[in-house]
């Protein structure tokens, strides 16, 4: 069967995306590829086709290395409700269970075997492994989340390097390695790691069109959050990050106690709890995720309508993938973060009090800054997000659905500075649909860098950003006055700016390395050798005006109960039986233990309700409609349709 076959026939979509096609043809082909496609972009296709095709060929098994037991069981279910022979090997199997997989395995009776990556590399599984190389049904391996590898991804997992065992060992079945988030560091660690030295590499577009990038400064954070959910997504299902478990907890009672449907996740729940969480949040509509980092790679679900970090994550690669868990169905979506000089003082601590080399940690430091700089950006956030990972947004960048792009394609460049200097505009982020105030920071940055100085003069000791700012503004605390610090030639010469615009202007300075924050020392400020060129006005600070509040868009009326979206497209006739094939999918997928979306996503529904069909070859070529779905469930949406 061709790939373009098997896209329809099993799989129900009538042509590729991107690049996926050239992809699938190059690793049916026997290549080895690495490919970078942001979130929702079909990355599981471009294994999954190539594993049908070649085991069609009679060329064997396909192993795919997936770091989540979740991910696994959706799409292994997945597989199964599209005809596709697939099973998993992991820690949920029963002793029995895993002996018939593997007994299913030896026999070459599985199309695609999901494995975690310390599973791989035991000595009984690469025994197994290596029984099917000898009689020439190993296909292919598909090396999921491949940032894993990488001491620079987000989301590193030691166990991802032992898996130089499969080129080391397997030397002619090809490879594909898959990821969605990778600076040019972490891209190159994971072919030095992986020994993808002679991969061909797939790069796609970073954008999402369809996320609007919100970031507002950090004022009574989950009053904030509760501000924005209430206003924006009441009874939408969407993803809420903290930085401890003790904040996932508060945060998610907080919510509960305004009527909020939310689940905590972390680390430290009882797993049970924790997978209950997490299948709740995935089988139902409308809850609200709060979690750590701990929870996200890999989920599949179509529709979270936003995510909100509560804190500032590591570096930009976290943020991207974190956010990239939004609107993965192409519809309209946000991203929102509040953030403050705490957040990046906490940061720099975990990197300084952190037991690596002082290499990786410069490395993590400028990742933090890059963050902090699309944070305190007053231009195009996704002009700034996609020059991070080497891409000019332009022309050819869609605009977001329902809202017009605005602005040119820059002429060139990579970084953040040149791509920004150009002035393109997204028109889908807070600074393009509400363009923030700048005022001149650059004299206030001056005399902060001179108090620090002074200070520093004075005593020979260092000191923290409240007290800096305390002589700045002419505040006689205590600890001033005791120090001696009043008098000082810059003691209240900073007495016109307010406490919020300082607090601005330092986390600016940080962000440009002109001030550093000594966490071996009380979190005291230090100048660093850029400091001088900030002093003698060689270099000009621009700052946003200070903004408490998230956007002021008219509050969604009603109780927090999930919210059944039916596409303005459809008709008064047509949303009637969009409701009703959403209410008879979510029966199905209860019976099958499995995902909604599993079943048919959304914009399927959608076609289906449009559509009205009588007969099931009106059912046919409807997107997400393979044979196998038609054959188990045809004649039940054509009931449906009837009782409408």
């Amino acid at each position: 069967m061709s790939i373009h076959l098997i896209l329809q026939e099993v799989f129900g979509y009538g042509e590729f995306r991107g690049p996926q096609q050239a992809i699938i043809e190059h690793v049916v082909a026997g290549g080895d590829a690495l490919v970078l496609m942001p979130t929702g972009g079909g990355k599981s296709l471009c294994y999954q086709i190539p594993a049908i095709a070649r085991e069609q060929a009679g060329q064997g098994i396909t192993v795919v290395i997936s770091p989540l037991i979740a991910l696994m069981h959706d799409q292994v279910g997945a597989l199964h409700e599209a005809g596709v022979s697939a099973a998993f090997l992991n820690s949920t199997l029963s002793g029995e269970e895993a002996s018939q997989v593997e007994k299913r395995l030896l026999r070459g009776d599985i199309t695609l075997l999901y494995c975690a990556p310390e599973r791989v590399t035991t000595p009984r599984f690469l025994a197994q492994l290596d029984s099917l190389y000898e009689r020439g049904k190993l296909s292919l391996f598909a090396i999921d989340e491949a940032h894993c590898v990488s001491q620079w991804g987000h989301d590193f997992r030691p166990e991802y390097r032992a898996l130089t065992v499969l080129h080391e060992r397997y030397g002619s079945v090809p490879r594909i390695a898959l990821t969605a988030t990778a600076d040019t560091l972490t891209r190159a660690d994971i072919v030095e790691r992986l020994q993808l030295q002679d991969a061909r590499l797939f790069l796609s577009s970073f954008d999402r069109p369809n996320i609007s990038y919100t970031i507002v400064e950090k004022r009574e954070a989950t009053q904030q959050l509760l501000r924005f959910i209430s206003n924006e997504h009441r009874g939408e299902a969407g993803i809420v990050y903290c930085q401890s478990r003790k904040r996932v907890e508060e945060v998610a009672n907080m919510l509960c106690d305004e009527g909020i449907a939310a689940l905590p996740y972390h680390a430290g729940l009882d797993t049970k709890v924790r997978q209950a969480n997490q299948d709740q949040f995935l089988r139902s509509e409308g809850i609200v995720m709060v979690a750590t980092i701990a929870f996200g790679m890999g989920i599949d679900k179509p529709d979270v309508r936003f995510v909100a970090h509560l804190d500032m994550p590591k570096n930009i690669e976290g943020y991207y993938q974190e956010t990239g868990r939004a609107g993965r169905d192409g519809e309209a979506a946000d991203a929102w973060m509040c953030y403050g000089l705490q957040d990046v003082v906490n940061q720099r601590r975990m990197i300084d009090e952190s037991p690596a080399g002082e290499e990786f940690k410069q490395g993590l430091r400028g990742k933090l800054d890059a963050l902090l700089g699309l944070a305190e950006a007053t231009d195009c956030r996704r002009v700034r997000l996609l020059a991070y990972f080497g891409e000019t947004y332009g022309a050819e960048s869609a605009a977001a659905p329902g809202r017009p792009k605005q602005g040119t394609a820059p002429s060139g460049g990579s970084t953040a500075h040149e791509v920004a200097s150009v002035g393109a505009r997204c028109g889908n982020c807070d600074n393009c649909l509400q363009p923030p105030a700048v005022w001149d920071g650059t004299d206030a940055a001056r005399k902060l860098l001179s108090t620090v100085y002074r200070v520093q003069q004075m005593g020979g000791i260092s000191y923290g950003a409240g007290h800096i700012m305390d002589i700045l503004r002419g505040k006689t605390t205590e600890k001033v006055t005791q120090r001696g610090h009043e008098s000082l030639s810059t003691f209240g010469i900073g007495a016109a700016f307010s406490e919020v615009q300082l607090r601005g202007v330092l986390r600016q300075l940080i962000a440009i390395g002109a001030v550093t924050v000594d966490a071996q020392a009380f979190n005291t400020l230090q100048l660093t050798d850029a400091s001088r060129a900030v002093l003698k006005g060689e270099v000009a600070v621009q700052l946003r005006e200070s903004v408490s509040t998230p956007s002021e868009r008219k509050a969604k009326r009603g109780s927090a109960a999930a919210v059944v979206k039916v596409p303005a497209s459809l008709d008064a006739e047509g949303q009637e039986r969009y409701v009703a094939l959403k209410a008879w999918r979510s029966e199905v997928a209860k019976e099958h233990n499995l995902p909604a979306y599993v079943i048919f996503h959304d914009a399927t529904l959608a076609a289906i309700a449009e559509r009205a069909p009588q007969s099931l070859d009106d059912l046919q070529g409807i997107s997400g409609i393979g044979a196998k779905k038609l054959e188990a469930y045809g004649h039940e949406v054509l009931r449906v349709m009837v009782s409408v």
